[in-house]
């Protein structure tokens, strides 16, 4: 809801933005960036000890990660991609957004009917302009829609896949400088005995620690992204200032030359000398970038203004201090200590001791950006379709991006865990990270060339340039991670391969099932002109029924009439339709319309939601869809905002009438409910961090709604027609749901029946559609039907 301005000078106001600002920075250190911070404990100590052959080799491997981070992280990622927005949401799925909507491209179920209905005012800077050759080339080709599809998946699974690998190698990495520590100690004057303790940390230190910190970790994302980010943000600034410190002193305490190795000549040095096991070792550079592209995909969290800020002012230049400082001391010990490219034998000995607990602190808080990520994008694509039903948390009121999904957070947990209990060795782990993090960046790469070619209509040339630049930049990355593939990069395909599937599956399912409800839909003149003479009769109540089509009656409960002929004196037909934007208004949310004529009262109701908008998990979305009922009946003859349908005119609702809302809604006295009486009137309101026993009674609210008393606009027959469907709200609210049970026709191929029993099953053991649309299960009513694919 949009509140007037306040009557503050305009110095004020620049005072509240900045502040905002800066507030908005500040968190993005706990959230965004713990990644890219926490990469020097792992970069330079995942390369083998036996490649740095010379001092020489440190220049080339620090020339590498300078322009590796000044290309991809600071001129790709934050001067470039984090322009390209969707209504402050990013992600390969916002990319995906943009192109639906400007290309034409999408394959969210739909069919000619709905976009009759859902055809609505678009503000966009391309009307008028000539449709480009290439927006019509890609427009009328299928086959391109679905690999822009199947490239968005793969996208999100490779930031999915990132996010159970990160936590694993970035506490694990951590925990294994602790047992270093511990084993310096003197324990014993024995050297066999202080053999053996030394081995007994190895081998009982890392793992066990790692599993703790990650348990811990995962435990704290029900707070959302605004608490954490203020708990893990001092930590993070701390770690930099540090990491910062510490490489300013080892750069002029060991060698003040190391800035020279910025030019790229020492790049072009190390591929003249290439051979297999250097090229290998790319791959563990590719971890300084690490990251980057949370920096886009956590955008919906934060501005787009504080994350390039905060990137170009604080967190590129702490790093390129903190790696040229650790090349400058590998420089001169690369054939002294056993694990001189580690981070913490750069530390001075008398900071060792705090750098353990920094970094077992800032560890944790590094894998906070890709579980954060992984939360948006998995909101995401459930919302476009492309997720089995799981129960997603606004954390807050304010960024509507900003979520947590339980389900998904614990199942991120045990993979996690059971990368740092299988593997155990932070190289195999960062060979997989690697892997992960460069084929996300390539999937951005394609993706934002189009986007630049489609969207912002800029020349073939520029949107060819930008694909060639850093698609072979980050090429060059992938052929050495694939060096890599069976020394623990496979594991990575493996989470591909599982969430991929699933994914396409969930999408392939629902596609189908549309087109089956589409091909058996029965025609509303069924409902409102044949049904009294088959003996129909009405009952005192509201019917609501959800349905994925937008036209005529679907066939589960013209199945239902059939069976049981009878139905509520008032029906509403529900329909979600996810719309490839970020958040829909308020204002044209709902579109409602009639079902026959006036005297039937059947409605249709389109409800309109973008992939961030939390519109299904409401406890007051009974009462959300009366409402706007009631606005509809008394703007029905009004020179209102509407659509043109084959059903008839439907009025965009959300904006009440200037004296007031049609009906006003009032909250009832409070009760106490341990069963399930008054279950169709009531909704269910929960004090926020309050806990609530399984057989404690429950404290509901019940919501009425009353004409207003003056209100000269209401004509005698819109009076009539709102206590009608007030008095039937007050017999009751029954909700019919259609059960399918999708079965394979016979003589369908292998493909086609994986995806349907993948389908089936997904459906079987994910959240339950009642629970996922918040109906009480006292009122509903569920309509089994087979659907044969």
């Amino acid at each position: 809801m949009d509140h007037p301005p306040s009557p503050t000078t305009s110095s004020d106001r620049l005072k509240e933005t900045w502040r905002h600002a800066l507030v908005l920075s500040f968190q993005t250190l706990g959230v965004v960036y713990g990644r890219l911070s926490t990469a020097p404990l792992y970069v330079f100590g995942t390369i083998q000890t036996k490649d740095f052959k010379s001092n020489e080799i440190a220049y080339e491997y620090f020339s590498f990660i300078f322009w590796t981070l000044t290309v991809v992280s600071l001129l790709k990622y934050a001067f470039i991609v984090l322009r390209a927005d969707d209504n402050g949401e990013g992600g390969v799925f916002a990319l995906y957004s943009l192109l639906c909507r400007h290309a034409k491209v999408g394959l969210i179920p739909n069919d000619t009917s709905t976009n009759e209905v859902m055809q609505h005012e678009e503000e966009s800077t391309f009307r008028g302009k000539v449709e480009s050759r290439a927006r019509r080339a890609i427009k009328n080709h299928r086959s391109s829609h679905y690999l822009m599809l199947f490239t968005a998946l793969f996208g999100a699974c490779m930031i999915i896949g990132d996010g159970v690998i990160t936590p694993s190698i970035s506490v694990l990495s951590a925990s294994s400088g602790l047992q270093r520590s511990l084993s310096e100690i003197k324990y014993s004057s024995s050297p066999d005995a202080q053999g053996a303790i030394s081995d007994a940390l190895k081998k009982y230190v890392p793992v066990p620690s790692a599993c703790v910190v990650t348990v811990c970790l995962f435990i704290l994302q029900h707070y959302g992204s605004h608490k954490i980010g203020f708990m893990f943000a001092p930590i993070v600034t701390i770690w930099l200032l540090f990491i910062g410190g510490v490489g300013i002193y080892n750069i002029f305490h060991w060698n003040p030359e190391i800035f020279s190795a910025l030019s790229p000549v020492y790049m072009y040095r190390f591929v003249r000398n290439i051979n297999k096991d250097r090229w290998k070792s790319l791959g563990s550079i590719l971890l300084c970038i690490a990251g980057s592209e949370t920096m886009f995909t956590d955008l919906g969290h934060f501005s787009k203004r504080s994350i390039k800020r905060t990137f170009v002012c604080l967190i590129y230049p702490v790093l390129i201090l903190c790696y040229a400082g650790q090349a400058a001391f590998i420089s001169k010990h690369w054939n002294g200590p056993e694990n001189f490219n580690h981070l913490s034998e750069s530390i001075p000995e008398h900071l060792r001791h705090v750098f353990i607990l920094l970094s077992l602190l800032a560890s944790a808080v590094g894998s906070q950006a890709t579980i954060t990520a992984s939360f948006s994008i998995i909101n995401q694509c459930r919302a476009l379709s492309c997720f089995p039903r799981v129960k997603v948390i606004h954390t807050s009121d304010k960024r509507h991006g900003q979520v947590y999904i339980p389900d998904v957070n614990w199942l991120l947990m045990a993979l996690s865990l059971s990368i740092t209990l299988g593997f155990h060795d932070i190289t195999r782990i960062a060979n997989a990270a690697g892997m992960a993090i460069v084929f996300g960046m390539i999937v951005t790469t394609c993706m934002m060339s189009l986007v630049m070619a489609l969207y912002w209509e800029k020349s073939l040339f520029i949107s060819g340039f930008f694909l060639m630049f850093f698609g072979f930049v980050e090429a060059v990355y992938v052929s050495a991670c694939m060096l890599s593939f069976h020394k623990g990069a496979w594991y990575l395909f493996v989470l591909l391969a599982v969430s991929f599937t699933v994914m396409l599956a969930w999408h392939y399912g629902t596609m189908k099932k549309y087109e089956f409800d589409l091909q058996n839909k029965v025609s509303t003149e069924w409902l409102t002109d044949y049904s009294p003479s088959l003996g129909v009769s009405r009952v005192p109540g509201i019917g609501l029924i959800y349905t994925d089509i937008v036209m005529g009656i679907p066939a589960f409960f013209s199945h239902f009439i059939t069976n049981l002929p009878a139905f509520h004196q008032v029906l509403i037909f529900v329909s979600f339709k996810p719309q490839p934007v970020p958040c829909v208004p308020p204002s044209q949310r709902y579109c409602v319309g009639r079902v026959g004529g006036k005297d039937y009262r059947i409605y249709r109701c389109i409800v309109r939601y973008g992939y961030c908008d939390q519109v299904r998990d409401t406890d007051d979305f009974e009462e959300q869809i009366i409402g706007s009922i009631g606005e509809y009946i008394s703007l029905d003859e009004s020179d209102c905002e509407s659509l043109t349908s084959p059903e008839g005119r439907m009025v965009i609702v959300g904006t009440p009438l200037l004296e007031g809302h049609a009906l006003i809604p009032v909250d009832d006295t409070n009760l106490f409910s341990g069963s399930t009486n008054a279950a169709n009137n009531e909704t269910l309101a929960i004090p926020e961090g309050e806990l609530i026993g399984r057989n404690a009674p429950v404290r509901r609210k019940k919501v009425r709604f009353l004409i207003p008393e003056s209100s000269p606009r209401l004509r005698v027959s819109v009076r009539d027609e709102l206590q009608e469907l007030i008095n039937a709200r007050e017999s009751g609210t029954a909700y019919f749901l259609g059960q399918s049970h999708l079965t394979v026709r016979d003589g369908s191929n292998f493909f086609k029946k994986f995806l349907i029993i993948a389908y089936v099953f997904l459906d079987k053991n994910c959240r339950e559609p009642p629970m996922a649309l918040n109906i009480p299960h006292a009122a509903l009513v569920e309509v089994g039907m087979v659907y044969i694919i």
